[in-house]
């Protein structure tokens, strides 16, 4: 049985963001580009805040994230993604660590990193479903180390590229 009610407010609040995060890529279809970017633009810094305000004291765990997300789900997700966003899917990355040593500029993209997100974020969901109290809690814990690691840096990247292309929206709304 899940008892998810012990679960902190930031905890239930993140993984409420992180199950909308889900649900808007796989219902992308529904969307066109400047829905999608308003949208994940309200949602990235909303989950960066509830992740950074969520309890550091939480176990450490001998817990494994289920990697529920299989490869083919992921790449339909980010090809979906990449036809939505269109050309500006395509952006230069300035926070690579090969950036350091090359002198050409390195190029990412949106759908890429959307997707990279999307992966951490199925997962957890996923793998509390059914966990107790406990396990959810060290699930919570291992999805903040991750954040700190990898996915953090992943959502301030995307976030400036799609605020670079919501802003040129609306420059160009406004000719």
């Amino acid at each position: 049985m899940n008892n998810s009610s012990q679960l902190p407010p930031n905890s239930l609040a993140f993984i409420a963001l992180a199950n909308e995060y889900c649900q808007t890529v796989e219902n992308i279809h529904e969307l066109d580009r400047n829905s999608f970017v308003a949208t994940m633009l309200k949602l990235l810094p909303r989950l960066y805040i509830v992740i950074t305000d969520m309890n550091d004291n939480m176990s450490q765990t001998d817990t494994e994230m289920q990697f529920a997300l299989d490869e083919q789900t992921y790449e339909h997700a980010r090809e979906l993604m990449s036809a939505v966003m269109g050309e500006p899917d395509v952006y230069l990355e300035v926070f690579e660590e090969d950036m350091k040593y090359s002198d050409t500029p390195i190029a990412a993209t949106v759908s890429e990193n959307l997707a990279d997100l999307y992966q951490e974020f199925f997962n957890l969901v996923y793998s509390l479903k059914d966990a107790s109290t406990e396990a959810q809690m060290q699930l919570l814990w291992l999805c903040k180390e991750n954040f700190k690691e990898y996915w953090g840096q992943t959502l301030c990247n995307v976030m400036r590229a799609l605020h670079a292309i919501s802003c040129e929206n609306l420059t160009d709304n406004n000719y």
